[in-house]
């Protein structure tokens, strides 16, 4: 049998000699309205934490993004937001319905695909439809509702938001130069007739293990808040320095994207991002990049 690097990555992880597996794909699609977040006094999970206070709560064990990444310990985390301009929020995560809310119980909305990757996490590819219209949020829940047991699920391709093909197609890759060195490539496709504006935030933070209080081992308080800080602009792009009292320092580089319609690289702006008052995580929205995807041809 031929010994591929991928071969190569697996012997040496085995052998603790590289750690390929550090960062991986450990972000959950969405975490809110989960038994382990719930803090209720009744034990009512969805009820307690809905779709609606996910964008404005700290989870305490689990992150969610959309084709998101984080070290094995979730410490620091990357994933993607996106807006159409018709949203009336931003999309950081898939959209589901609660087990009371769907006529078959709980379940997302969304079509993603998981498209490749490598047991060492060394290469992934995922694929996100994100419509061009508003993101029919009310219209799914309204719809099942009125469905019964034996009815047809209410799924989003049938509040008419993909005809005549207006989605985008966002392919999120990852390849890793080395264990802690990941390169992040966002493609994003206009598969309508007509352009179409799709902002793109990719996004870095921090889970907030600083305030809650942790037991002693791999779930310990982190001593100190961690920090977020943009460092000097490089040549077509920017830097944003990250740095943990337990996972240590990282460097984000984001190059200018390029913009295919208008065929030149478009600048991109760093945000960062915190409220105490309800315990938000740190974390930066390291691009703001604002783009007329090109129509399908």
């Amino acid at each position: 049998m031929k010994i591929t690097v991928e071969h190569k990555r697996l012997i040496e992880y085995r052998k603790r000699k590289l750690n390929w597996k550090k960062w991986g794909p450990y972000l959950s699609e969405r975490s809110w309205g989960t038994v382990r977040e719930d803090y209720s006094e009744d034990g009512n999970a969805w009820d307690f934490f809905p779709h609606d206070h996910a964008r404005s709560k700290a989870y305490r064990w689990g992150e969610d993004g959309i084709a998101g990444i984080s070290d094995r310990h979730q410490y620091l985390c990357f994933a993607l937001a996106l807006w159409n301009g018709k949203d009336p929020i931003l999309k950081e995560r898939m959209f589901g319905l609660s087990g009371s809310e769907g006529n078959h119980g709980e379940d997302v909305k969304e079509y993603y695909f998981y498209l490749d990757s490598t047991p060492t996490h060394s290469y992934m590819k995922m694929l996100y439809k994100y419509p061009q219209g508003e993101f029919p949020y009310a219209n799914l829940v309204i719809g099942n509702k009125r469905r019964g047991l034996s009815d047809f699920e209410y799924e989003l391709a049938d509040t008419g938001v993909f005809n005549e093909n207006r989605y985008f197609d966002v392919f999120v890759e990852y390849v890793k130069a080395d264990p802690d060195d990941i390169l992040a490539k966002i493609t994003v496709t206009n598969r309508g007739s007509e352009a179409a504006d799709c902002h793109v935030l990719p996004t870095l933070w921090f889970r907030n293990t600083w305030s809650w209080g942790y037991n002693a081992g791999p779930m310990e308080d982190v001593p100190g808040k961690p920090r977020l800080r943009q460092t000097e602009d490089m040549p077509g792009g920017t830097i944003v320095e990250t740095d943990h009292p337990i996972a240590g320092k990282y460097y984000l580089y984001a190059e200018n994207p390029q913009d295919l319609l208008l065929r030149k690289m478009k600048p991109i702006k760093s945000v960062f991002t915190e409220n105490p008052t309800i315990i938000l995580t740190s974390r930066t929205r390291f691009t703001v990049i604002s783009l007329t995807a090109k129509p399908r041809q």
